[in-house]
């Protein structure tokens, strides 16, 4: 097992020493375009298969399924995700959208038992949870790796993906320090070149030690072309052993992401990243008359919301409503910048923002408030 890791990072090695980087896995071309290594996507090897293969039964015991629902009532589609074991103790990692306001969390282990679960510790914007789950003393756990994966390990993932339960999906790492784009989505996570499904966020990322080094948080799926299917590529973010961030969720670290309230929907969703150039063409193209000055607008507000209770108003077709252009003075140029420019802060700041409103600017104090104090 040891030949093959060190196989593999000197192919790493040796791709970043050629003008590589390790974020996406892409080599230097003479034209500077980014081009994604090949090896990263090679096909496991069988000696690759049979070793992490050795890994699943063990770490199969250590993993749960996640469900909302009282130990005593659970039905079989009360499954929410999965999660596993770190300590003899019963603690234990997932991602948090997979527990956030579940009513009744509680798990089932792999010989079908079911135990009560709780969060004790969270961290929105990192999507990740540490849980205590009452299992008895001896029950097997997962033991977090020293140190960060690296671009081409082989690993492979336990989860309940597709209704299936307890399932291993083997792959390569494809990229670390990923970043998509989105601001509710964490930032710098591994990216993974496995099958990953719904029900499999909060897995485990496990490699031939079958140490730890990441949680399953999120899929990525690309636009359906006329010469592809469309492809499904999964993130998750990194922990390791001595993650600063781990140890604060376990000593009850809670950390909620802000809300605005919100939202970008209908054709006009797509141009929630809409650069400030054509700002005025595309958005006459969806039928909204919003003036010349770029900014970020949005089709609905939450009741109740922070953007509610500052008095935002939603943008309609008849070219009525909010274009936001500064955050705490910030420039925001369309409605993933205003997300993002809102995710700097924390809840129960106050933010003032820039706002054209009938072709008149003014301003507006919106206070944050994190997103687990919304109720559904």
């Amino acid at each position: 097992m040891r030949q093959v890791r060190r196989f593999l990072l000197l192919v790493g090695l040796l791709f970043l020493s050629a003008g590589g980087r390790a974020e996406g896995g892409g080599g230097t071309l003479s034209s500077g375009l980014w081009h994604e290594n090949p090896l990263l996507r090679a096909p496991l090897s069988g000696l690759e298969q049979r070793a992490l293969l050795e890994q699943y039964l063990p770490a199969r015991k250590a993993t749960f399924l996640i469900a909302d629902c009282q130990v005593k009532k659970c039905r079989p589609g009360d499954g929410v995700g999965t999660g596993f074991l770190i300590g003899s103790d019963g603690l234990a990692l997932t991602a948090y959208h997979v527990m956030f306001q579940l009513r009744h969390p509680s798990v089932m282990m792999s010989n079908g038992r079911r135990y009560e679960a709780r969060v004790i510790g969270y961290d929105d914007q990192h999507d990740l949870a540490v849980l205590k789950v009452k299992v008895p003393k001896g029950t097997p756990f997962l033991t977090l790796s020293r140190e960060a994966f690296n671009p081409a390990d082989a690993v492979m993932v336990v989860g309940n993906g597709g209704g299936e339960f307890l399932k291993a999906k083997t792959g390569r790492l494809l990229g670390l320090d990923s970043e998509v784009g989105r601001a509710d989505f964490p930032p710098g996570t591994l990216k993974l070149g496995t099958s990953i499904l719904p029900g499999d966020s909060g897995s485990p990322v496990l490699n031939f030690q079958g140490e730890v080094g990441g949680v399953v948080s999120f899929l990525r799926v690309a636009p359906e072309l006329a010469d592809r299917p469309p492809r499904v590529t999964a993130f998750a973010v990194p922990v390791t052993a001595n993650d600063a961030r781990l140890a604060a969720l376990k000593q009850g670290l809670k950390r909620d992401a802000p809300i605005i309230g919100v939202g970008l929907n209908g054709p006009a969703a797509l141009l929630f990243d809409l650069d400030a150039g054509p700002f005025q063409k595309e958005t006459l193209a969806q039928g909204l008359n919003l003036g010349r000055t770029p900014g970020a607008f949005f089709t609905s507000v939450t009741p109740g919301s922070p953007a509610a209770r500052a008095g935002l108003k939603p943008v309609n077709y008849q070219g009525k409503g909010d274009v936001v252009t500064h955050v705490n003075g910030q420039r925001v140029v369309n409605f993933s910048e205003f997300q993002y420019a809102v995710r700097e802060h924390a809840p129960g700041e106050t933010v003032t923002l820039t706002v054209l409103r009938n072709g008149k600017a003014l301003k507006l104090k919106m206070k944050l408030v994190g997103r687990a104090t919304v109720k559904n």
